[in-house]
This record gives C-alpha cells, sequence and structure tokens, in this order.
C-alpha cells in the first residue's frame, strides 16, 4: 500500500509538471508563471515553502522538546506573522512595484530601484552562498521516516526526491511548482489533523495527553511542576526568539517574497492572505503542537545517542501502515515543495541577475541555462545531503538556521522599507547585507566567543532581523540620498489609476 500511494504521487507530480510546459516558454513564464497566478495557488505555494520536513521532523521536535505545549506559539507567529501579516505588508505594493520595475527576482528589483548593479550582484552572491545549503538541509528530514517506513537506503530516498522534483521543475517552471505546491498543501493539511489525532489517540486523548505532559518534570530544565503544559513554558526568552526567526523571516526570504510577484490581481492577494494564514495556522501550529507531547515518549527516546530529530519518527512509529504511509507522504510533500521554490529562486538568480547581466541572451537561451542550472543545483544539494548522512557531519543541518538569519536579516528591512519610504539609501542596504552575513558567518564560525543569548544561530538570526530594522532608516539618515528622478520613476507605480467597484474599495467582496 504505502509503495502504490508513493507510485501514484510522484505519477502525478510529473504529470503535471509536463502539462504545464507551455506556461515556461520564456523568463516571466518559468519564473512567475506569467505573473497571472490565483489566490488558492499562491497562497498554498507561500504556504508549502514555507513548512517543509525541517520544520515538522526537526524544529517541532526539538522546540516541542525543550518548551512543550507552548511551542505551539511559534506555529501562531508563522500564521500571524509570518502568513497574515507578511500578505498585509508586502504582497499588495511587492506585486506592484515589481510588475513597474520588470523585475523577476528579489536582487533584480534591487538592482532597478536603487540603480545599482552592484547592490544586485551583492544580493545575488549573498543568496547563491546561503541557499545551497539551505536546500540540502530539506533532505535531512527523511532519512529517519524513511528508515522507519521502508527498508529502503536513505541514498536512494535522496535521488528518488531529486530527480522527481527536477523533472517537474524543469519542465513546467513556477506555474507546475504551483499546481504541484496545491497538492501538496492538501496533503498536508490532511496529513497532519490526522497525524495529530492518531498521536493523541494512542496516549488516551487530548485531555489524558495534556494530563501526562503536566506531571513530567525535568530538573535540569526546572523544578516548577507542570512546565510542559504551561502556557509560556519553562524559557519564554528564547522561545521568543524561535517565534522572530521562523515568523519574520519570511519578509526576507527569496523564494518567499517572489511568491507576491507571481499573484494574479488585488483582489487575489485578499483572499491569498486568508487561505495562507488559515493554512500555517493548520500546519504550522499543528506540527508545533505536536511536538509539544514528545517527552511523554520520552521512555523510547534518547536525545544523546540520536539527537532530537528521532523524537518525530519515534511519536510516529507505533501508528499503523496506512498512517505511516501518509506521514511519508506529507513530509515528501512538504521537502518537494520547498525544495522546487528554492532551486527555481536559485537558478533565477543566477542566471538573470549574474550570467544574463554579463552576456546578451536571448529569453530562450534564458530559460534552457535556467533548466541547467536547476539540475546543478538540485544535484549539488544532494550530494551535500549524502555526504552529511554517510559522515554523520551536523554542518549543513546547523547551516539551515545560519541561511535564514543571513537572508532575512540581509533583505528584510532593505526590501520592506525600499516599498513605503523614498529616502531609503544604497548605502543602508550595502550595510545590512553586510552585517548580517558576517553576524551570521561569525556565529557559525567562533560561536563559543559570541554573549550565551547569541550562541544559539535562532537567537543571533532573530536579532540580524530586527538590527536590520534599525540599520536602514538609521544609515539612511546621514548618506548620500538616491537620485530623484530614480525614486520617482520607481514611486510612480502606485500613481497609477486603478479602476474598481465601489464594493472592493470599500474591502467588501465584489
Amino acid at each position: 500500500m504505502k509503495s502504490l500511494l508513493l507510485i501514484l504521487y510522484f505519477a502525478v507530480l510529473i504529470g503535471i509538471g509536463l502539462y504545464c510546459r507551455k506556461h515556461a516558454t520564456n523568463v516571466d513564464g518559468f519564473v512567475l508563471g506569467g505573473r497571472s497566478v490565483g489566490p488558492w495557488l499562491t497562497a498554498f505555494a507561500y504556504g508549502t515553502s514555507y513548512f517543509s520536513a525541517v520544520v515538522f521532523v526537526g524544529y517541532a521536535g526539538q522546540f516541542g522538546w525543550k518548551y512543550g505545549i507552548a511551542a505551539t506559539w511559534a506555529g501562531i507567529g508563522n500564521a500571524l506573522i509570518g502568513s497574515l501579516m507578511a500578505w498585509f505588508i508586502l504582497g499588495r505594493r511587492t506585486r506592484i512595484m515589481s510588475q513597474h520595475l520588470d523585475s523577476a527576482t528579489m536582487p533584480q528589483f534591487f538592482g532597478k530601484r536603487f540603480g545599482s548593479e552592484a547592490l544586485k550582484i551583492g544580493a545575488s552572491i549573498i543568496i547563491f552562498i546561503f541557499m545551497i545549503p539551505y536546500t540540502a538541509s530539506l533532505y535531512n528530514g527523511l532519512s529517519r521516516l524513511f528508515g522507519m517506513a521502508f527498508d529502503i537506503d536513505y541514498s536512494v530516498c535522496v535521488m528518488v526526491m531529486a530527480v522527481l522534483t527536477a523533472i517537474y521543475v524543469i519542465a513546467g517552471g513556477y506555474m507546475a511548482t504551483a499546481i504541484n505546491d496545491f497538492i501538496q498543501g492538501l496533503i498536508m493539511l490532511v496529513g497532519i489533523s490526522a497525524v495529530i489525532y492518531a498521536v493523541l489517540e494512542s496516549k488516551g486523548g487530548l485531555m489524558s495527553s495534556l494530563d501526562g505532559l503536566a506531571r513530567i518534570t525535568d530538573e535540569s530544565v526546572t523544578t516548577t511542576p507542570g512546565i510542559f503544559s504551561s502556557f509560556f513554558g519553562p524559557d519564554p526568552l528564547n522561545l521568543l526568539f524561535v517565534v522572530i526567526l521562523t515568523s519574520l523571516g519570511t519578509w526576507g526570504l527569496p523564494q518567499m517574497v517572489q511568491k507576491f510577484y507571481a499573484i494574479k490581481n488585488e483582489q487575489s492577494i485578499q483572499k491569498g492572505t486568508i487561505i495562507s494564514t488559515l493554512f500555517a495556522f493548520v500546519v504550522a501550529g499543528g506540527c508545533y503542537f505536536l511536538g509539544g507531547f514528545g517527552r511523554l515518549f520520552s521512555d523510547q527516546i534518547d536525545i544523546k545517542a540520536n539527537g532530537f530529530d528521532s523524537i518525530i519518527p519515534t511519536m510516529l512509529s507505533g501508528l499503523s501502515d496506512g498512517m505511516i504511509a501518509l506521514i511519508v507522504i506529507l513530509v515528501l510533500s512538504a521537502s518537494m515543495s520547498t525544495l522546487s521554490s528554492l532551486v527555481i529562486a536559485s537558478s533565477s538568480t543566477l542566471t538573470i541577475d549574474l550570467i544574463a547581466s554579463k552576456i546578451e541572451m536571448s529569453e530562450s537561451k534564458k530559460v534552457f541555462l535556467m533548466r541547467v542550472l536547476i539540475v546543478v543545483f538540485i544535484a549539488i544539494s544532494a550530494v551535500l545531503a549524502l555526504i552529511q548522512y554517510k559522515s554523520s557531519v551536523n554542518f549543513i543541518a546547523q547551516l539551515m538556521g545560519i541561511s535564514w538569519g543571513a537572508m532575512a536579516g540581509a533583505f528584510l528591512a532593505p526590501f520592506m522599507y525600499s516599498l513605503y519610504y523614498k529616502n531609503v539609501t544604497t548605502a543602508s542596504c550595502w550595510v545590512c547585507f553586510i552585517f548580517s552575513s558576517i553576524l551570521m558567518t561569525a556565529n557559525m564560525l567562533i560561536r563559543p566567543m559570541f554573549p550565551a543569548i547569541m550562541q544559539s544561530p535562532i537567537n543571533a538570526g532573530a536579532i540580524a532581523m530586527l538590527a536590520g530594522l534599525l540599520i536602514v532608516p538609521i544609515v539612511s539618515s546621514f548618506t548620500k540620498k538616491p537620485d530623484k528622478i530614480l525614486i520617482e520613476h520607481a514611486f510612480a507605480a502606485y500613481d497609477r489609476t486603478a479602476v474598481v467597484t465601489q464594493s472592493v474599495a470599500l474591502g467588501k467582496k465584489s
């Protein structure tokens, strides 16, 4: 049954990729789906790119163990800050200005918004450096689940996932990714709901599970009774940093923001905001809520020997074959949807912002080069994942947190302020780029030299993002102002007359 479901799932993915070939004949179609993607596809593409196996297996298990049921705040933050506020604050303005500037990638946006080729290249290099390790880390959550569900070597799992993702992304581009993301999103919604029910039922239901969690104490953490079933858990400050990194981070990640470039119209953004937020509440909230009950299985889990990644697979190991098959497809869906989004962002950035800016190329050659680079990116990430697995090196998994901190810390503030304020300077963008990149690289290389609160990559990444919100306005206040003609051209995007029905203008459905 498990194998049959997997074969059917793979066949659907490939079929959609081949069907969407007609949308991927030029750069705009391949990277953005012709900027005509509707609210449901865009919202699900946003959500499935957001939540991968890293969240389901890694973060949910680790933070659920550390903070108990309070880890659910991370999922709530993902829904309210990472989805609702991101769509509300960035969605409409990103779509309008990116179309006006004819930019298909985040580096291209910076280059045209500030009239700086160097800024575009700098942003591209940051993405290139920090995206590949993030891509490689997506495979990590699959090893234990496949070991639990199938008698298949992890190397085979990595190769199958890499090849199948490459086929449908190369064939159909963004549109194939968006349609597959919708299907994968439905699987994630059904899967996480079913998994939570099954796991809690195995411990006597919700109230019995909460009661059991309240009775657990860990003197190495705290002597307070019932702390793991409490509202804020044993460590509210570090939990807050988790919420900031995993929620605010989406505002500056290229593969997330790029979804707003492709959406069809204003009404699609309004609907997409609601859909994306509800999706995040169920998937992210569900993942962290499930992880919060990990300590109920402490008699089966050896954290010192097997690490935090063993928590969720152990919780699931006693379920039925049918449920385990659903879980495997759930985690595959989460990983492949995020992987496809990352490789499109990486290949488009390298093609459009670095290579095509130096060499004159036709549209067809650009699309061909992007397809070649997708193969390269997926191959490199697969090789790195296999090296990590074979050598038991944790470097790549740790670098996922570094990657989020570096990219979101570098891009969040410059991008958001650029949509709203005319006086943002090129120098402020550079300071933000350099500060976050150096901070997160140093955190990886010389972590013991950092203050205690910043030795965690999660805390350091959250601080990088928050610091950027101060760096950009402060540096902009005393550095050379941008060219007035250039800025007026960019903000002319908001001056165009848009004819809408009165009900839309009033914020009601037409």
